[in-house]
């Protein structure tokens, strides 16, 4: 199979918000060039939700928590991710693609074959993208996840290395004082 011409070409963010949904969904754009996401295991898409759906109980009325959203890190080139998880402000949930300064954490879930992308490379954009929180989880093939928090020092504009919790559950705490900093 032949990919389309227009996965060959860099994408400007005005043509790629001219896109209908069926072509945005699966890809994500780094520097302006398609990047296409293999699909997730029933095993990835199951954490996401059950993430999504604590983060969001945790966050309560003023912060969403959803999956599948877009989040522009930067206009030229293009650069637009897709978190497995995205925590943001509940009064931008309109605005799409989701811009940085409505977001406060993205949790990427690691997978094989995105391990150096969601441990090293992403953190490096969302931090440059000045996203105050980062988790990453590792989904070990038996056990229960480790979620590995970091905070971004602005003045560094990276991460420095938070708390590690086991389970999705216990994760979620860290989360509450988050929310509760972000109200100071």
């Amino acid at each position: 199979m032949i990919a389309p011409a227009w996965m060959h070409q860099q994408i400007t963010a005005e043509q790629y918000d001219s896109w209908t949904a069926e072509q945005c969904a699966g890809i994500e754009i780094v520097d302006g060039m398609v990047v296409v996401s293999p699909s997730a295991s029933k095993r990835h898409n199951r954490l996401i939700k059950i993430l999504a759906v604590a983060l969001e109980a945790a966050a309560g009325p003023d912060w969403n928590a959803d999956f599948d959203v877009d989040v522009r890190l930067q206009d030229v080139p293009l650069t637009n991710r897709r978190p497995d998880v995205v925590v943001y402000r509940a009064d931008t949930i309109d605005i799409m693609p989701a811009r940085p300064a409505h977001i406060l954490l993205v949790v990427e879930v690691v997978s094989p074959g995105s391990e150096t992308t969601d441990r090293i490379v992403k953190a490096e954009q969302y931090a440059r993208a000045g996203i105050s929180y980062y988790w990453r989880v590792e989904q070990p093939p038996a056990g229960v996840p480790i979620v590995h928090t970091h905070v971004l020092d602005p003045a560094a504009g990276t991460y420095r290395d938070g708390e590690v919790f086991t389970g999705v559950v216990d994760a979620v705490a860290p989360f509450r004082v988050m929310i509760d900093l972000t109200r100071l």
